[in-house]
């Protein structure tokens, strides 16, 4: 077994047996190990007790952090005419239709989020293969098939969050900085705990939310109450 450095016994010290603690709690003992050379993300993930290979138990939706995500956010728009330009004078970092579809079948993808206007999804619609397994592909069900492209970009600049549950009913997320305030990561993350409560789909039966835990980048993670994380 690999020796572990000074740094991670030191954490997983401070960390071991902490459950089920608060939100605050588990902030606090996040920051309080957080002693790499950059600001490292803290990431929440959720497991839920749904099963979203059926459709009726897909959670997807989006969510505004209060004190946004600390991250720098490449969004890019595909559009045309007065919509192209809305875009680029709202902030977006790549507009374009056509010129835009080459780009990304060739292999670049310099962006985080993508935003679309209907009338390009016959376009879009061709990228699904190269966007989808990315989670980029523009959906109007979380905001980024749209015709009021500029405040779909100010979102998304803005600490917008997307969220999905991938295989075996998780949802994962970055929600601040470690560099953020304490107060402020208590703020995001209930904020992100209420938006996936709120959408619990039709056909989840029996507990929704089983547990949830909090992390940094490099950090070991902690389990927090789930009746505090959702102000039950």
């Amino acid at each position: 077994m690999a020796k572990l450095g000074k740094r991670t016994r030191a954490a997983r010290e401070a960390f071991a047996g902490k459950e089920d603690v608060t939100v605050e709690e588990a902030v606090a003992l996040i920051k309080g190990n957080s002693n790499v050379k950059f600001d490292e993300t803290v990431e929440i993930a959720m497991n839920l007790g749904v099963d979203p290979r059926h459709a009726d138990q897909m959670v997807r939706g989006v969510v505004g952090l209060p004190n946004g995500t600390g991250k720098t956010m490449r969004v890019a728009v595909f559009a045309r005419g007065p919509k192209a330009e809305e875009a680029t004078a709202a902030g977006a970092d790549i507009v374009g239709a056509e010129d835009l579809m080459e780009i990304v079948q060739s292999g670049k993808i310099d962006f985080d989020r993508c935003i679309a206007t209907p009338d390009m999804m016959p376009i879009v619609g061709r990228l699904g293969k190269v966007l989808g397994p990315r989670n980029l592909m523009p959906n109007p069900k979380v905001g980024t098939v749209t015709m009021d492209v500029a405040d779909a970009v100010k979102a998304a600049k803005g600490g917008e969050v997307q969220f999905k549950a991938e295989k075996g009913g998780v949802v994962h997320a970055g929600v601040g900085k470690a560099s953020f305030g304490e107060a402020q990561l208590v703020e995001n993350i209930r904020a992100f705990v209420g938006a996936v409560a709120k959408a619990k789909p039709s056909g989840s039966k029996g507990t929704y939310l089983k547990k949830i835990n909090l992390s940094s980048t490099m950090g070991p993670g902690v389990s927090v109450a789930v009746e505090n994380a959702a102000g039950e």
